[in-house]
């Protein structure tokens, strides 16, 4: 346990790999930027972070939003009404499926993924429903030397296309979810990264590659990417490179896109499960020199 900052921060390690319990904050009181310091530290350090009892309305969500670095869009998923950067993550009990139940960045597919996801909930079962991350970090640390020298030079390419593209994954699937699903042919388009980047604020280097918007590698064939992208997928989901929170109401989780992937788990049928979320603008991924 630590303590930081001007609003005496309390972070709590939840696990080995990644993960922080922060109190000590009202975000319903957080107006400046240099007042969430402490808590950009702790994204740096633990990559994803958990606020406990923080009772905010969306105003509230979309400021701390603001102050994180400003609102991006969510494509293809259909936001509030009245607020175009918001969208709501539900799973009503008749649902067979849930939101973002696979192993994925969110937005990779974005010429500029965005740096942060926030999300605070509204409605929780009462076991059930956990969302697990896994630090990218940790994924390209723990590969061969050989393995490291062979994705320094690639370039990996993504696309929404297979989620939500017409005729995609979750066109197909929207009558057995509740989500607010815009499945699109413009989810086709590609966009190209680096397979290991180095994060813009910490330098170190991630793994970014996802079994949801990775279709293979810039200038291979789907058939010859195959094989080395799904050892990685594998690679960067370990147990040992991973934390798990289990949700309560009014907890806001904050994690860091640029270095984790997540998994929210469909294991709660018949019960409800509401949440909130935005996404904070990122940059373009930049490979690591």
């Amino acid at each position: 346990m630590t303590t930081v900052g001007t609003n005496s921060l309390t972070i709590e390690p939840v696990a080995g790999a990644l993960g922080a319990v922060v109190t000590g904050i009202d975000l319903t009181r957080v107006f400046e930027s240099e007042e969430l310091e402490g808590v950009r530290q702790a994204l740096a350090d633990h990559l994803v972070v958990f606020l406990p009892g923080q009772r905010i309305t969306l105003d509230d969500l979309e400021r701390v939003t603001d102050l994180l670095g400003g609102r991006g869009v969510t494509p293809f998923v259909m936001p509030l009404e009245d607020r175009p950067f918001v969208i709501r993550v539900i799973k009503e009990p008749n649902d067979a499926l849930n939101f973002a139940n696979a192993w994925h960045t969110d937005l990779s597919y974005l010429p500029e993924p965005p740096s942060y996801t926030l999300l605070h909930a509204w409605d929780v079962p009462d076991h059930g429903g956990d969302t697990v991350w896994s630090n990218q970090y940790l994924a390209y640390a723990s590969l061969s030397g050989g393995l490291k020298r062979t994705l320094a030079g690639l370039r990996a390419v993504h696309s929404a296309g297979m989620a939500y593209g017409t005729g995609g994954l979750l066109d197909k699937v929207k009558d057995f979810t509740s989500m607010a699903i815009s499945p699109s042919p413009e989810a086709y388009q590609e966009q190209v990264h680096p397979v290991v980047v180095a994060h813009p604020v910490t330098g170190r280097p991630a793994l970014y590659v996802n079994p949801v918007y990775t279709t293979r590698f810039d200038g291979w064939t789907p058939t010859e990417s195959q094989a080395l992208l799904g050892h990685l997928h594998h690679h960067s989901i370990n147990e040992n490179f991973t934390c798990r929170l289990r949700w309560s109401v009014d907890t806001l989780a904050i994690w860091d896109n640029r270095c984790t992937l997540h998994n929210a788990l469909n294991d709660y049928p018949g019960v409800r499960r509401e949440m909130y979320r935005t996404s904070v603008k990122g940059t373009t991924p930049q490979a690591l020199r």
